[in-house]
């Protein structure tokens, strides 16, 4: 019996360890493979789009070196496009580091694309500052686009991007953000909590969102047991078609309230849009 004990709390050390240590300290880049029905068509061609979700410089394992890991491992992909969904820093976090915004600033710079890099803001940025963190990303170089529009240029072909508040800490304004866009146009876009993924029209085909870091916990037979949506495990993590428009929900890099991770590694998420 003393054996069985011993042997039970071995294996809960190691559980401890890996969910505590080594599965949070982890990075990887995941791809996925986005085809789109044709009344989704975003591009006559292929494109790739980098999503980097919840960032939480600051938090746990989400140091200056992390930041430079996320930057390479991007840049190592190539992708075509980079968007940002938000949460770059951990305000109040219980167990936040010393990470300052220009050290943020300075990690992040790296970051380019052809077709450009822009971000949104998340619930933790907007509590630590609205402005300031703004200006630490378009100091990098990244285009801020909360409820705003813009139009890029893939082979000769426009394609709208559009980039909303966040709706789990502020009001979105989705008339304004779609204002120049044409209500025929398959837009690309893209906010940080996807709760506001039902309200958006159709002209939003794909929107790419974060927030929810899939739960954090992902266990056998039980599944997440917490997501930070008031749609529960709808919206938790990866892609949601619903009403002839596409969902992508990255589980993101950071942690939030306790700095555990299992079975749900930190990723710097691929997309393959075809």
């Amino acid at each position: 019996m003393r054996f069985l004990f011993g042997l039970l709390a071995l294996v809960l050390l190691c559980l401890g360890l890996y969910a505590f240590w080594i599965e949070p300290d982890s990075l990887r880049l995941r791809g996925y493979d986005i085809a789109l029905a044709p009344a989704q068509q975003l591009s006559d061609h292929p494109l790739s789009i980098a999503v980097i979700a919840d960032l939480h410089a600051g938090a746990p394992y989400i140091d200056a070196a992390k930041i430079a890991r996320v930057v390479a491992l991007t840049q190592s992909a190539k992708p075509d496009l980079i968007l940002m969904v938000g949460d770059y820093v951990a305000h109040e976090f219980p167990f936040r580091g010393p990470t300052s915004l220009p050290a943020l600033t300075a990690g992040l710079r790296g970051l380019h694309a052809p077709l450009g890099v822009f971000a949104v803001l998340g619930n933790h940025d907007n509590a630590e500052s609205t402005e300031n963190v703004t200006h630490a990303l378009q100091e990098a170089g990244i285009i801020v686009m909360d409820d705003r529009s813009t139009t890029l240029n893939v082979n000769g072909k426009t394609l709208s991007l559009v980039g909303f508040k966040d709706a789990y800490w502020s009001h979105p304004d989705v008339p304004t953000a779609l204002m120049n866009v044409p209500q025929d146009t398959h837009a690309l876009c893209f906010t940080h909590s996807p709760d506001l993924f039902p309200g958006l029209p159709k002209t939003c085909a794909l929107t790419l969102a974060g927030h929810t870091h899939g739960g954090q916990v992902w266990l056998p037979f039980l599944g997440r047991p917490i997501i930070p949506s008031q749609y529960g495990q709808r919206y938790a993590a990866g892609r949601v078609d619903e009403n002839g428009k596409t969902l992508f929900v990255s589980t993101g890099i950071g942690t939030s309230n306790f700095p555990v991770r299992f079975m749900v590694p930190p990723e710097i998420s691929i997309l393959n849009v075809r």
